[in-house]
């Protein structure tokens, strides 16, 4: 199991890693658990325990989930950052099919190891 965890927020950058981490559950069923950063730390201690990989997917370089997972003495495996793949922050605009489509190819190319 690949645990993702996401820094979900009201921006539309935060409503991206949400809409990414279903789409990679959506395709590649019993392959993904998702959690969010906002949980507490007793709660992702307990859900990274039995992942085999942690995904982290934050929506901006202020990195909230990695920060909180550090106080869980959690490393993720893969570290994705919305932004660094060009897509902007852009307050309360609606999420783009196409910025979906990024983030999961940054994943999945990162799991695959392309």
């Amino acid at each position: 199991m690949i645990v993702l965890i996401t820094c979900s927020g009201i921006p539309d950058t935060g409503k991206l890693t949400t809409q990414a981490a279903l789409s990679l559950m959506q395709r590649w069923p019993g392959l993904f658990l998702l959690t969010h950063a906002k949980k507490s730390t007793a709660s992702l201690e307990e859900e990274c325990s039995g992942g085999q990989q942690v995904v982290v997917i934050e929506r901006c370089k202020d990195c909230c989930a990695r920060k909180k997972l550090a106080g869980a003495n959690i490393d993720p495996h893969i570290h994705i950052i919305t932004t660094d793949p060009g897509i902007e922050k852009n307050g309360m605009a609606d999420v783009q099919y196409h910025e979906i489509e990024r983030v999961v190819s940054a994943v999945h190319g990162t799991l695959s190891g392309e």
